[in-house]
């Protein structure tokens, strides 16, 4: 095997709660420091991490859309963003149905300019005059029209990942005690 010998290596160690790591098309790793609201890139070129933007609305998870935007899980307001290349932010999304999100936590975004994220609860200390708003914890998908529809109520649904060779997403619900997968048109089944 290839990396058969390989051992983990410690970059660096001054984050608080690192998350939400994805890699742009150069393979430069994104992640989150959420506490400290930033976001940070691994340059795997110098070995070196750098930070990209502070100020980030308490990002939590990332990926990188297929225009080479990071698009964030900011809970901050319950939001997501968009941030270019060149760190300019654009909110895309503020809520459902008129109402605040819980917490938008992970996101996956397909090769049609769609996005799936997972919105659970955690409520943040950070957080001020938080009221929920909505009642279930969520699967939703986000159109690249940007009209946004729940799929599916998880107890809290948390990290996120897909396939588009295999045409499925895999979704974590944490207090469920369980990992999903969903093949479409949305069977569910648990693994």
């Amino acid at each position: 095997m290839f990396y058969e010998d390989a051992q983990p290596k410690k970059i660096s160690d001054r984050f608080t709660f690192t998350e939400g790591p994805s890699s742009d098309k150069q393979g430069n790793v994104y992640f989150t420091d959420q506490p400290n609201d930033k976001i940070y890139y691994w340059d795997w070129k110098t070995n070196k991490v750098i930070e990209f933007l502070g100020k980030t609305g308490r990002a939590n998870g990332t990926h990188f859309d297929k225009d080479g935007n990071l698009i964030t899980c900011s809970d901050d307001q319950g939001e997501i963003w968009k941030i270019s290349k060149d760190k300019k932010i654009e909110v895309i999304l503020k809520g459902f149905e008129g109402k605040r999100l819980n917490g938008p936590n992970d996101v996956w975004n397909d090769s049609s300019g769609g996005m799936y994220f997972t919105d659970p609860l955690y409520e943040r200390d950070y957080w001020v005059d938080f009221k929920q708003e909505i009642a279930h914890k969520g699967l939703y998908y986000r159109t690249k029209e940007g009209k946004t529809v729940r799929l599916e109520t998880f107890t809290q649904p948390n990290g996120i990942v897909g396939s588009e060779i295999f045409k499925k997403l895999y979704i974590s619900d944490i207090d469920a005690g369980k990992n999903l997968r969903i093949r479409y048109p949305w069977r569910r089944k648990t693994f």
